[in-house]
């Protein structure tokens, strides 16, 4: 089996799928789309072609899966349902509270088209969604807590990057240790958002730009920063280049939960994640998550699905077999 893909963007993220297409042996990356101008495009990949989105048409019968790399912020909401009814796609769509809509638009263009759309897909949502559900499954009687960073988030940070007047900037999202703590030693806290996170915010203006209109519309951004403390600086490009460039990430998900007839016994299930690099792991879920797409699609499958209504086998380079021998 040799799985056809191609990517959608090349920012960080389709740098990153690109990477890891290449590093999966079942796998051939065959194209990369773009909306800029091709020429002006340098890719990793020698023998790739990189092509106008305007001419992605010609290519529905070469690609058997499209990994969308766009921002959740205005692009996935627009692009993913667009290309859902030609091609087999992948996004990693990370708006939680607007994921149901996402969900509704992709799956009714993905069977409109006999293709199957796979729709926020990373470590969160992604991963964590996975290790909340089984933890879920096992101790029904208790209580969930994720908490992201410190670290980067490169939703957060591109939808500051979208407001006019912002030329650059990074978002750090910190977990509060006291809540981290608590909820690690069996406490069973009630947490607020407010009180799990800070985001802090590192931002570089145009020229011209209003800082104090700026600030108050990153902290009333809904879904991103109005339900957080936020901190907002305001700093020189050569600041941001010298100290904020790179993209290290990572998290944690809890269940805290109790078993026995009188409920006297107590668990806590800890997953954890430590990132050097958020896009490029993105990137390797990402492609992961392609490979399952391509299978569920040649099954007959089509609509929207996300990573909780795929097999464990389906995203693993590896047969039955082996998978049975060595990571049962």
């Amino acid at each position: 089996m040799s799985i056809k893909l191609a990517i959608m963007g090349y920012g960080n993220l389709g740098k990153g799928v690109e990477i890891a297409a290449n590093a999966a042996k079942d796998v051939d990356l065959v194209a990369i789309f773009t909306r800029r101008d091709p020429k002006t495009l340098k890719v990793l990949s020698e023998n790739v072609p990189v092509v106008s989105v305007k001419e992605m048409d010609a290519w529905k019968d070469k690609v058997d899966v499209l990994v969308i790399c766009g921002g959740s912020a205005t692009d996935l909401p627009v692009i993913t349902p667009l290309y859902a009814k030609s091609f087999n796609v992948v996004d990693s769509f990370d708006t939680h509270a607007r994921i149901p809509e996402h969900f509704a638009a992709v799956n009714k263009a993905s069977k409109e088209g006999g293709k199957i759309g796979v729709i926020s897909c990373g470590w969160d949502p992604g991963m964590f969604s996975l290790a909340r559900v089984y933890a879920n499954a096992i101790l029904p009687d208790g209580k969930d807590y994720t908490f992201w960073g410190k670290g980067v988030s490169q939703g957060h940070s591109d939808a500051i990057r979208r407001i006019k007047g912002v030329k650059n900037a990074k978002q750090y999202t910190i977990p509060v240790d006291a809540a981290l703590d608590a909820v690690r030693s069996g406490k069973n806290p009630e947490l607020t958002t407010r009180e799990k996170h800070t985001r802090e915010c590192f931002v570089v203006l145009e020229e011209g730009a209003d800082a104090a209109l700026i600030e108050k519309e990153i902290k009333e951004m809904p879904n991103y920063f109005a339900d957080y403390d936020t901190t907002v600086h305001f700093i020189s490009e050569e600041e941001f280049n010298k100290n904020h460039t790179g993209m290290a990430h990572g998290g944690f998900v809890f269940r805290t939960g109790k078993t026995g007839v009188d409920k006297e016994h107590n668990h806590v299930i800890e997953y954890s994640l430590k990132l050097d690099s958020n896009p490029e792991f993105t990137a390797s879920v990402l492609v992961a998550i392609a490979r399952a797409a391509y299978r569920m699609n040649k099954e007959g499958l089509s609509g929207c699905k996300t990573i909780l209504d795929i097999p464990p086998s389906y995203l693993s380079e590896l047969s039955g077999e082996e998978l049975r021998a060595h990571l049962l």
